[in-house]
């Protein structure tokens, strides 16, 4: 039964697991599987205290859940997130090291195992709705794909329309689902969230919810100025849009009987689409909100503080749906350089079993506080080509360490946040004494190249500690847990620490 949750042993680092235990025996009903993942959102919902949004149906579903409250993704960016997702790998590891559209043209190593070719391989049928930004696509492949009429995959009753002409589909498999809106990302122009504010039917099944700019409260990250304020209302506007369409997904899954069978995950890519998240290593950029429904689990509406990332995605799926991990491939010595070098298989379990960076959190659903939680890595290196600034993150309890690996370069933009009225705001006013929320914007555009908070004093990040002599020592272990897992996750970037 699903309640016997097993939690895999032979941990090579704390986010690192060896092979999957099964959760469910091959004689059990293996659950179909629903990930939800919104595009560009942060703690704005209802069920995670913001007053101001109107998110019911996530909030139900949080209600009948675990909410996470320090879940996080690896990389504040949309395409490498969502490739950490369904690898359960760094993308620092897989070269997906950015978007894969257009010019950028990242994409993942063809000797990565994903979650979707698990699953398929494993008996499921699998269907992709909305944003997929992954490259290449038989690396994350989808049996089937529903995008028919969804506009942009922003109208979430569409969505929700064609999941339940495929759910209803006469196949007997269990299913995996991965309904993936792009609100609340910006739109075409980067200066609107896709709002259509003179076309008030454009969305015509999803009745639009209006904010007014003396509503907001704008989070201590961002500056209280005016043209924030619209831009806020335009993006809970948007928020509200994503959440309609999901009480018609959850209704057409207990319509038709799946309800009580479906393990249904909602996160979040990366943080809001605002300068000072998205794209960032601070916290509004990856602390993310997770909430997840195992329909088994006797205890509903709880809250779990266990530190975990989008790299224990794929792993706790497949811990739940009792699919076994393949063997690794051998590792031949190749010439550095060579598309050999390329196409390197991941790094392989001690019993020769292909190695996820994370691991299945499904035992600790439920659970306040687990033990063995409280440590977690992020790697970021672009978003879009033009924006090379990897960073390097290690956190331990409230201590957070990033690693400014270009600090000798002024922090880059997204095009999106560039354009933003947020921004181009800051740039108007042109006061070099000006704040950007709570650090000044000369800290925001040239940053130190170690950065060490105390999350707990300090959960601005605006005091840093890496540089008190009575942090030495703490800073000087971070450092070094930094640099071990770095090695184990083959970063190429951990030469750095010794040609730099």
């Amino acid at each position: 039964m699903w309640n016997r949750l097993l939690l895999s042993v032979g941990l090579i680092l704390p986010s690192v697991i060896g092979p999957l235990e099964a959760v469910v025996s091959a004689a059990e009903k293996r659950p179909n599987v629903v990930i939800i993942v919104a595009d560009d959102l942060g703690f704005q919902l209802g069920c995670y205290g913001d007053k101001l949004a109107k998110t019911p149906n996530i909030d139900a579903l949080a209600a009948q859940g675990t909410r996470f409250t320090r879940a996080y993704c690896t990389t504040a960016s949309c395409s490498a997130s969502r490739s950490v997702i369904l690898s359960g790998l760094y993308n620092h590891a897989t070269g997906h090291f950015g978007h894969a559209h257009g010019y950028n043209h990242f994409s993942t190593y063809d000797t990565v195992h994903s979650l979707p070719v698990l699953l398929n391989k494993a008996g499921y049928r699998t269907c992709l709705i909305g944003k997929y930004h992954l490259a290449p696509e038989p690396i994350y492949h989808f049996e089937f794909e529903r995008q028919q009429d969804t506009q942009g995959h922003r109208n979430t009753v569409r969505m929700a329309r064609n999941a339940k002409e495929w759910i209803t589909e006469a196949d007997d498999r269990p299913f995996f689902l991965y309904f993936c809106p792009t609100d609340p990302h910006r739109g075409g122009d980067r200066s609107h969230f896709a709002n259509q504010p003179d076309k008030p039917d454009f969305y015509p099944e999803i009745p639009p919810t209006i904010y007014q700019p003396d509503q907001i409260t704008v989070p201590s990250w961002l500056p209280d100025l005016p043209e924030v304020r619209q831009e806020l209302c335009e993006y809970y506007r948007a928020i509200a849009r994503l959440d309609v369409g999901l009480g018609d997904l959850f209704r057409t899954l207990k319509e038709t009987g799946h309800w009580d069978n479906t393990l249904i995950f909602f996160l979040s890519d990366n943080g809001p689409p605002f300068p000072g998240a998205k794209t960032t290593c601070y916290e509004p950029g990856i602390n993310l909100p997770l909430i997840v429904r195992d329909p088994r689990q006797k205890q509903q509406g709880t809250i779990c503080e266990a530190m975990v990332t989008w790299a224990d995605l794929t792993p706790t799926v497949l811990n739940y749906c009792g699919v076994e991990t393949p063997d690794a491939a051998p590792v031949r010595p190749v010439e550095v350089g060579s598309e050999q070098a390329r196409n390197l298989p991941a790094r392989a379990g001690k019993n020769g079993k292909y190695q996820f960076h994370g691991r299945s959190f499904a035992g600790v659903l439920g659970q306040p506080t687990p033990e063995n939680w409280d440590t977690l890595y992020a790697s970021h290196t672009f978003h879009e080509i033009t924006m090379y600034y990897p960073m390097r993150v290690v956190r331990v309890g409230n201590y957070k360490y990033i690693l400014n690996i270009a600090n000798g370069l002024e922090y880059p933009f997204a095009s999106d946040l560039f354009e933003s009225p947020t921004w181009q705001a800051v740039l108007k006013r042109d006061d070099p004494q000006q704040y950007y929320g709570r650090r000044s914007v000369d800290a925001y555009l040239h940053r130190a190249k170690h950065e060490l908070y105390d999350l707990a004093a300090d959960p601005d990040e605006t005091r840093n500690l890496a540089e008190e002599p009575e942090h030495r020592e703490l800073l000087k272990r971070l450092q070094t847990q930094l640099q071990e897992w770095q090695q184990q996750t083959q970063d190429p970037w951990e030469l750095k620490w010794r040609y730099e």
